[in-house]
């Protein structure tokens, strides 16, 4: 599975970033990728006053690429970029190994 890593720094960031970033998530994020075409999941991650990150896993190698290329292109413009007030340090591609599902099951909503 191929993997794309994006996240923010949030060391310089606005107070009360954390809960804007949960309500843009929550508000619109999680909807505009539910359902995208080449892509398995996404998850949201963040260590309060430390960064925020998306954390993508794509179906086919093709369908990472063309997501990171139209991403880095206009990173600086990206709704978390505009609420966090810089751009991503880091656009990272991975290989997933294995995703395991637990006994509770997986939630795919957000503030769960």
């Amino acid at each position: 599975m191929k993997g794309l890593t994006v996240r923010w720094s949030l060391a310089d960031a606005p107070d009360g970033i954390e809960e804007q970033l949960a309500d843009y998530v929550a508000e619109t994020s999680h909807a505009r990728f539910t359902g995208l075409a080449g892509l398995r999941f996404k998850t949201w991650r963040m260590r309060p006053g430390q960064w925020f990150e998306g954390c993508y896993v794509f179906a086919t190698e093709e369908a990472r690429a063309e997501f990171q290329a139209g991403f880095t292109e206009t990173a600086a413009e990206a709704p978390g970029s505009k609420l966090i007030g810089s751009a991503p340090v880091l656009i990272e591609e991975c290989e997933v190994v294995a995703v395991a599902e637990g006994w509770e099951g997986f939630a795919a909503t957000p503030r769960a």
